[in-house]
């Protein structure tokens, strides 16, 4: 039968389906045609298509593992088309000119050519269903979403807006904390954020807080749990110090899932858990109760 011959290169019935000539060849071509069109799941290990995965919401259609949502994919989840992005121009400076591996300069211009940002954070104002609102979505890929000087003053005018328009507030976070390169400029954004969420507690406008895989250290400890309501993805790691740094500290051994969502549901310490792909009609429903409004 064909597929039993070879011809002088090894290949069955002369077709360049075989090892690849000394040039790559046509199965490499091959190959760097399929290349990145699948992944494999980090939950079940099942080989997922990419498209399938993109069409889901990044989430595994056959475990449900969520796969990271980056900050533009995340806002045009939840927001009807016509939704506008806002307080994009905000920049990082260096006031340490803080170097460690390599400058904090440097480590800026990569993270901003790698995301399209100029930072770790996305403000957008537009209606979720018939709610209008006021959104704030971190981007991890940023530095870690790591808060600085920018995220902290970008998240200000989200609850400025918020305040002058009386729109709910909802901010997503994905962040491993404050980012040590801009030292207590850093730190003093927890306050500034913490303060006018009270201000905004003070007027009566809800604030939804939305928690991802991870939202770690000093976002976790300032305006991730202040929420009127405070929501996670499944099997997102929300913690201040990390299961690592806990078990060397305490020096035993922790439970298993500690940290993860649905422990700290059990726990007492969130609201709800909600499925990535049911989160925009979860929210919408706790507006329509906490604060009905309809399209203008």
């Amino acid at each position: 039968m064909s597929w039993f011959k070879r011809d002088e290169n090894g290949d069955a019935d002369g077709d360049a389906v075989g090892r690849p000539d000394e040039n790559g060849g046509a199965s490499a071509e091959k190959r760097v045609k399929t290349e990145g069109l699948w992944t494999k799941c980090e939950g079940c290990k099942a080989p997922l298509w990419r498209a399938d995965l993109d069409a889901n919401l990044q989430v595994c259609p056959k475990c449900g593992k969520h796969f990271r949502l980056d900050a533009r994919a995340r806002v045009e989840s939840l927001l009807e088309p016509g939704y506008e992005l806002v307080d994009l121009e905000l920049k990082s400076t260096d006031p340490l000119n803080f170097v460690d591996l390599k400058p904090y300069k440097a480590r800026l211009r990569k993270a901003q050519d790698e995301t399209g940002l100029n930072d770790a954070i996305v403000n957008a104002i537009g209606f979720l269903n018939h709610h209008a609102v006021v959104l704030s979505v971190m981007e991890y890929a940023f530095i870690g979403g790591s808060m600085g000087a920018v995220v902290g003053e970008t998240i200000a005018r989200a609850i400025d807006r918020s305040r002058a328009t009386r729109h709910p507030l909802i901010i997503v976070a994905a962040s491993g904390g404050a980012r040590m390169m801009e030292g207590i400029v850093s730190l003093m954004q927890l306050a500034k954020i913490s303060s006018g969420l009270g201000l905004l507690d003070d007027a009566g406008i809800p604030f939804l807080s939305v928690l991802t895989d991870p939202t770690t250290g000093g976002v976790t400890a300032s305006f991730g749990m202040l929420g009127d309501l405070n929501i996670a993805e499944p099997g997102a790691l929300i913690a201040f110090a990390g299961p690592r740094v806990v078990e060397q500290t305490i020096r035993q051994k922790l439970p298993e899932g500690f940290q993860r969502s649905e422990f700290l549901l059990e726990h007492g310490m969130l609201d709800a858990v909600v499925d990535r792909r049911e989160l925009k009609g979860y929210l919408s429903r706790v507006l329509d109760f906490m604060s009905p409004g309809t399209r203008e």
